[in-house]
């Protein structure tokens, strides 16, 4: 219950969060000093994000109530960013447009893009031994130079190559031969053992044919019954009792 009381008396207003404040002048000098700060951080963080986001070119001046300056800038310095916002704005004054000035702007670095290109295309046919008529004796010995060396170090790298296969196949000669080994020798293995049981087998069979032929046969190659002969354990009464039958 002390709990359910204790939520029924939070107020409204401390449920709904924090609420906006009205926009004016902090009197106290504490107070304003630590919101500075707070919004001050939050400003450059805004401006950093918004650069990093949609690739704008963001410049910050911010000057405290004691004359102190803080700055942010993510091209090369807020001098720069001040100077283009200067050529926009007298571009934009002469010819009325905004949108003009940064037309103008991205077709200089178009053809300043276009003009590298060609460059690196230009030295990729060189390489090839393409359009040397243009070069002079020095162009042609740099050129030279620069192919050299870069056959030079492609050389070095298909040498390494090769020595690392190499190095591999002698390893895998090495394990081959040494499987091969191991199976000579469990085959070598099967082999005595399929002799042992044949000798055991043979050396059995013998025995008991030698046991079966020291047996007499009678003519009909039956085994004689000593049952059926007399035995001397019986009495004399037995045998004439017998005789007597």
């Amino acid at each position: 219950m002390a709990y359910q009381n204790k939520s029924m008396s939070v107020s409204p207003q401390r449920k709904l969060g924090r609420g906006k404040i009205e926009i004016k002048r902090i009197e106290n000098t504490t107070n304003r000093q630590v919101t500075f700060c707070k919004r001050r951080n939050g400003l450059l963080k805004k401006a950093y994000e918004l650069s990093v986001l949609c690739d704008a070119e963001v410049a910050l001046i911010v000057f405290s109530s004691r004359g102190r300056l803080y700055e942010y800038a993510n091209n090369s310095s807020v001098k720069s960013t001040i100077e283009r916002y200067k050529k926009a704005c007298s571009d934009s004054s002469n010819t009325g447009s905004v949108s003009e000035a940064n037309a103008q702007f991205y077709q200089q670095e178009a053809a300043k893009l276009r003009s590298q290109i060609g460059s690196v295309q230009k030295q990729n046919r060189e390489m090839l031994g393409e359009c040397l008529s243009s070069l002079s004796l020095k162009d042609l010995k740099n050129l030279e130079g620069k192919l050299e060396r870069g056959i030079s170090k492609i050389r070095s790298k298909k040498n390494e190559l090769l020595f690392a296969e190499i190095e591999y196949m002698q390893k895998r000669e090495i394990d081959l031969h040494n499987n091969n080994q191991l199976l000579r020798a469990k085959i070598a293995e099967n082999e005595r053992n399929q002799q042992n049981i044949s000798m055991m087998a043979g050396g059995g069979g013998g025995g008991n044919y030698e046991i079966m032929q020291s047996q007499p046969f009678d003519s009909r190659n039956y085994f004689q019954v000593n049952a059926l002969q007399p035995n001397n354990e019986y009495s004399r009464q037995d045998q004439m009792a017998l005789q007597l039958v």
